[in-house]
């Protein structure tokens, strides 16, 4: 174990967002739009991938340990769609200036209409 350089905050926090099925196709799409249109600051584009990237591991999690999001789900009330796409503090600033973002997602993403 190392110790953290002086003044280093370590790793952000992954917040999980509860996003049914739509919403996770909402959020990919926006992203991929982004993407795909006029260049965006690298830095941005380094943080929408790896929103891409965590929507794919979010599926794949909950294939080999559906049990802990079904724990959730059967607490809440959710419906089995729901997954959490865990975002840090970057990735989600990036997600949230899209200006194609759905307001919907918009709503569901920022901390008004977290679940």
């Amino acid at each position: 174990m190392s110790a953290l350089p002086a003044g280093d905050a370590g790793s952000p926090v992954l917040v999980p967002h509860w996003l049914d099925a739509s919403a996770r196709e909402a959020l990919a799409a926006s992203v991929r739009a982004a993407l795909a249109g006029s260049p965006a600051h690298p830095v941005a584009t380094i943080h929408l991938q790896d929103v891409l990237t965590e929507l794919h591991v979010a599926a794949a999690r909950e294939a080999v340990w559906p049990a802990s999001t079904a724990r959730v789900r059967l607490a809440t009330g959710w419906d089995e769609d729901v997954l959490p796409i865990r975002l840090s503090p970057a990735e989600l600033g990036a997600v949230l200036a899209l200006p194609s973002l759905p307001a919907r997602l918009h709503g569901l993403l920022s901390a008004e209409g977290r679940r």
